[in-house]
């Protein structure tokens, strides 16, 4: 089987939407787009390259393999991420894409819960989500994301597309590991648990 990771800039308040720049996603009036990039240091770009340096084949929602398609293929070939962009399989779901231009893109068709548990099934590595807000509710309610990768930003923005949003399914998860970057960005890894544990705490309880 097939691991499936989603990996997700996110602010201290949870909110994923527009990290590389102020145009990248105004949908809603959002204003505050590239709010990640200023925080980006040698070791976050590090980490990053660990992450991507693992992956296989892409899934990404309709929005994101949009601004992914108009910017990776610009890089120079000897650019590091962009050759492992370019070259890897990639896998994008929408209601309405009929036939995708960047390079290894297959469009998933019918119903993508069904389409995604197939690509798990399949032979292969391990298949990374990047950004696409709706996919990864999609994948959560279906309880198809084996590990998260949450990249945690210090700063707070206040409203936007968030990760965890309304009607997310409660889970648990397992810390795999913890790192901070020079500029504070905090790099957490959980693996998906078996469900959410319950108690109680106080003096009256005898957990204090």
């Amino acid at each position: 089987m097939r691991k499936l990771m989603v990996t997700t800039f996110v602010s201290l308040d949870g909110v994923m939407q527009a990290p590389g720049g102020p145009d990248e996603d105004r949908e809603g009036g959002f204003e505050h787009g590239g709010w990640a990039a200023p925080h980006f240091d040698d070791r976050l770009l590090q980490l990053m390259a660990e992450v991507i340096g693992r992956a296989e084949a892409l899934l990404l929602g309709r929005r994101t393999y949009d601004i992914f398609a108009a910017s990776w293929p610009l890089t120079e070939p000897d650019d590091p991420f962009g050759a492992k962009l370019n070259g890897m399989r990639k896998y994008v779901a929408s209601r309405h894409l009929e036939s995708a231009s960047w390079q290894n893109t297959t469009v998933l068709t019918g119903d993508l819960a069904d389409a995604v548990r197939r690509l798990k099934q399949g032979d292969g590595g391990e298949i990374q989500v990047h950004g696409s807000s709706e996919l990864i509710q999609t994948l959560l309610r279906h309880q198809l994301i084996d590990e998260f990768q949450v990249v945690v930003f210090p700063v707070v923005i206040g409203s936007g597309k968030r990760l965890f949003a309304e009607g997310t399914v409660p889970t648990g998860l397992d810390l795999l590991s913890t790192t901070t970057s020079g500029t504070g960005v905090v790099v957490q890894s959980y693996a998906r648990g078996n469900g959410v544990a319950y108690g109680a705490l106080g003096p009256e309880t005898g957990n204090w």
